[in-house]
């Protein structure tokens, strides 16, 4: 608990690292009609959040534990069973770029050995978890952050993308925090174990409108 202002750091939306370009796979299910309105926003960040964010989530509290553990010989091994979770090459380019930006945001704001171990292009979980045990946080808060920045960065966008009320979209983001904690908490169990044990529910809609989204001429997002 008494580190809880380096937790709000972590999942503060203003932070430098990208994220704001990025609308977390609403733009395109917009497009495609997936999404139309408040109830299918609610759907579509409850259904991100139970896979591509429980996956996150898990990937971010194991970096951290082995971090924290001064462990960092497994980072290979979580990238590789990241991009194995990963199908869309979109998809794996957008976690490595926004952990690029990431790693370099938080260079800048907390230097330390360990952003430099992570290599030039690591994906977005992983520096996370790596971030959190710098500034002296837990797996289950490294999984949370990721969990809140992957949510209310979806959130965000749609005020952008649909004729939507911000009070509605914030009260489904009320309506969620349970279960964010539930999920943080499944992340920070998992990262007790193996890497190729790590969670990986798919979201194949997910890992394909991403594709059909890189090569549209007309976007707000770059995913």
């Amino acid at each position: 608990m008494e580190r809880q202002a380096a937790l709000l750091l972590l999942a503060d939306g203003r932070l430098p690292a990208g994220g704001y370009a990025h609308s977390g796979g609403l733009e395109p299910a917009v497009t495609a009609g997936f999404v139309a309105d408040m109830a299918g926003l609610e759907k579509f960040l409850i259904g991100r959040a139970e896979t591509t964010g429980l996956i996150a989530a898990a990937f971010a509290a194991t970096a951290c534990a082995r971090a924290a553990a001064d462990d960092l010989s497994d980072l290979e091994t979580l990238a590789v069973e990241l991009d194995a979770r990963t199908p869309s090459p979109e998809l794996r380019k957008v976690s490595r770029d926004l952990g690029r930006q990431l790693r370099r945001a938080m260079s800048s704001i907390h230097p330390h050995p360990f952003f430099a171990a992570l290599g030039t292009a690591p994906h977005q979980p992983i520096v996370m978890g790596v971030a959190a045990a710098v500034l002296g946080l837990g797996p289950r808060d490294a999984a949370l952050a990721i969990l809140h920045e992957n949510n209310s960065g979806a959130a965000a966008a749609a005020a952008k993308l649909m004729r939507v009320d911000p009070f509605d979209v914030h009260a489904i983001l009320a309506r969620m925090t349970t279960r964010l904690d539930a999920l943080a908490g499944r992340a920070a169990v998992a990262a007790e174990g193996a890497p190729a044990d790590l969670p990986s529910p798919g979201a194949p809609l997910s890992d394909i409108a991403a594709e059909h989204h890189r090569r549209r001429d007309v976007r707000l997002f770059a995913s």
